[in-house]
């Protein structure tokens, strides 16, 4: 298998792949045969670099032309791309680059100042730049034309992701080439995009769901993929919505939820359907949407570690609350309350090992973490992390992170994070603080630890709430008890 060759280079030259748009209102339309050649003349800039099979690929892009062709152009070497997000800050991305060590990083400018700061030891290509992604550009001597591209073999590395850390640093999750083709399961049986639909998934790159979701999904199905590298405002997501005549959404639960809240929903004749995956949908929310638009939201469930799992299918009853049905094939249980994947065989997109070399149970059970329940006709229903992740507004974050984030500043001697309920973002980053001698609590210092985890780790991460304790409530061996605090 090849994704660009198969896929990219297989589908008629003349199909509508991309949409753009930017920041600045600028718009245009990219078809497969321009993805194919100014991939092709991607992969022979990296391959002149020395880039080859099972090299890393990082890049640092936002919702743009760029990074999905430095995708595409890593899958047509055999190089593994990492994409990372945006919001990341010096010391995530130090980390990263410490776990991976690319050969390569692809920036937008914007993010250069970053990135410096990460101090990155090998080659940054800077973005834009077209003469990056042009065939009229030619091939040094030493290397020549670029050759086929190769055959790939299911468990070959494509990807890495990062977890959201739970009792350490993030870890980095390895995809095989059978990530790419395995999203046909879900793409068919939850995504449910046409050929010649136009889908929109609003995640931001970095994320596990962008990259299938943003394009792999839709090209597999015959759809256009439309990319905006705007920030989110309710009013304009349903413009576009109008003015391009999408097909299928796919957003953030917390999407749906603001939209619904700040900006006056209606019919949109072009939308056909709508999926969301992440969190549980509010019944209300639900009922909103579909009172304005007659559709109904699907929810659906993955991991990063195991890709798509559960879809409420195209045609299925909408039951609120639940993140639908074990999709077409894969092996799902419940034991002891937790759900479990209990072939991982039978799951198309389960990953191949972890950054630092230790590989998954593949012929065994996989522990998901998280607690579920069924209803008689086997929907099932999300009811919370048998760890301490914290979902809000769709993100996943560890407390690690974030209490060492806190632990670094000069008043803080102790602090645990811990989930808080919220209406909008379904919950949100609650922190615990223990100050240090000489340091009083009020809300000056607050709102100054929030500003400071917000500079040390990604912004979405920083605590909303921020609560001043004596101190912190543990087990007999010096545990936090997180369950109390919450």
């Amino acid at each position: 298998m090849n994704f660009a060759r198969d896929v990219v280079d297989g589908a008629p030259p003349g199909r509508l792949a991309l949409i753009e748009r930017t920041r600045s209102g600028d718009r245009r339309e990219w078809t497969f045969g321009e993805v194919s050649d100014a991939t092709r003349a991607f992969a022979q800039r990296l391959a002149e670099r020395g880039v080859g099979r099972g090299d890393v690929v990082m890049t640092l892009i936002g919702n743009r032309p760029e990074w999905v062709l430095t995708m595409v152009a890593s899958f047509r070497i055999g190089a593994v791309a990492l994409p990372c997000n945006e919001q990341l800050r010096a010391g995530d991305l130090r980390a990263r680059l410490a776990a991976a060590s690319p050969r390569v990083i692809v920036c937008d400018e914007r993010n250069l100042e970053v990135l410096g700061e990460a101090g990155p030891s090998c080659e940054v290509l800077v973005v834009p730049d077209a003469s990056l992604f042009s065939t009229r550009a030619q091939p040094s001597t030493s290397t020549g034309a670029l050759g086929p591209a190769p055959d790939l073999a299911p468990r070959d590395p494509c990807l890495i992701t990062f977890t959201s850390g739970t009792t350490g640093a993030a870890k980095g999750i390895v995809h095989g080439q059978r990530y790419l083709g395995g999203q046909r399961l879900q793409a068919e049986h939850w995504l449910a995009a046409r050929p010649g639909d136009l889908v929109w998934c609003t995640a931001a790159s970095g994320w596990s769901k962008s990259a299938r979701n943003v394009f792999i999904a839709p090209w597999l199905r015959g759809a256009t993929a439309l990319l905006h590298d705007g920030r989110f405002d309710p009013a304009e997501r349903l413009a576009i919505l109008d003015q391009e005549g999408v097909n299928v959404l796919c957003m953030a639960p917390t999407e749906y939820r603001m939209i619904a809240k700040r900006a006056t929903l209606g019919r949109h004749p072009s939308l056909r359907g709508l999926v969301a995956a992440g969190e549980a949908l509010n019944p209300e929310i639900l009922r909103a949407w579909q009172e304005a638009t007659a559709l109904p939201i699907r929810d659906g469930y993955g991991q990063t570690e195991t890709g798509q799992l559960t879809g409420t299918p195209p045609e299925g009853e909408i039951r609120p609350g639940s993140m639908g049905l074990p999709l077409p094939g894969i092996r799902l249980a419940i034991v002891d309350g937790e759900l479990v994947l209990s072939d991982p065989t039978t799951d198309p997109t389960f990953f191949v090992g972890y950054l630092d070399g230790d590989s998954p149970p593949e012929h065994e059970s996989w522990r998901t973490g998280d607690r579920v329940g069924a209803d008689e006709d086997g929907y099932l229903f999300f009811e919370g992390r048998a760890d301490d992740v914290i979902i809000s507004a769709g993100y996943r974050i560890g407390p690690f992170e974030v209490e060492s984030a806190l632990v670094s500043h000069p008043a803080v001697a102790e602090a645990a994070v811990v989930a808080a309920p919220d209406d909008e973002r379904g919950s949100v980053v609650r922190a615990v603080v223990v100050l240090r001698d000489g340091f009083a609590p009020g809300s000056a210092l607050a709102g100054e630890l929030q500003e400071h985890v917000k500079q040390s780790t990604a912004p979405y991460k920083y605590p909303r709430i921020v609560d001043f304790v004596g101190e912190l409530p543990k087990t007999a061996s010096g545990k936090v008890q997180r369950a109390l605090l919450r």
